[in-house]
């Protein structure tokens, strides 16, 4: 049915994750789930953590994806924020790793750039060409958004590489 097993796209977040996994099939894409998994700011970081894995773990026992695409960590202002989001990433490239997965990275600049052709949009315009490239009827969230925008960026560029290297 499938051109090929689907791409888990992941935007880490220790507050807020978002995910996607979307599929290709005669050109199309083919979105089989995404949203956001949230863990309470009241509860231990390593308890929040643990919550992430389970997540993403059971995210790709039951789509079993043949990659997982992931924001790159660009440099923050915020400290603390930046070391949520690392230790968050951290533990979904251990899941990752645990599943025997290889992962891509993008910067935001990449994916806003391969979703909507300017790198400097913003996360309205992201938001308004995931929902119109796969066709939704209404704009997802913006953890979700950002997931959804990053399994585009990665299917875009494994068709640009497989039309290279054909």
């Amino acid at each position: 049915m499938f051109d090929s097993r689907p791409v888990l796209a992941l935007d880490p977040g220790l507050a807020t994750l978002g995910y996607a996994v979307v599929a290709t099939h005669s050109g199309r894409f083919i979105v089989s789930d995404y949203g956001r998994v949230k863990t309470s700011p009241r509860s231990r970081n390593e308890a929040r953590l643990m919550e992430l894995h389970r997540a993403v773990a059971g995210i790709i026992r039951e789509f079993q994806p043949s990659v997982v695409a992931i924001e790159r960590l660009f440099f923050s202002t915020n400290v603390k924020t930046a070391m949520s989001v690392g230790q968050a990433k951290g533990v979904l490239l251990l899941t990752a790793a645990e599943a025997d997965l290889p992962v891509t990275e993008y910067t935001p600049l990449e994916v806003k750039k391969s979703v909507t052709g300017d790198g400097g949009a913003d996360k309205g315009a992201v938001r308004k060409m995931v929902r119109l490239l796969l066709n939704l009827k209404v704009a997802p969230p913006d953890d979700a958004a950002d997931a959804l925008a990053l399994a585009l960026c990665h299917l875009n560029q494994r068709a640009l590489r497989a039309q290279v290297q054909a």
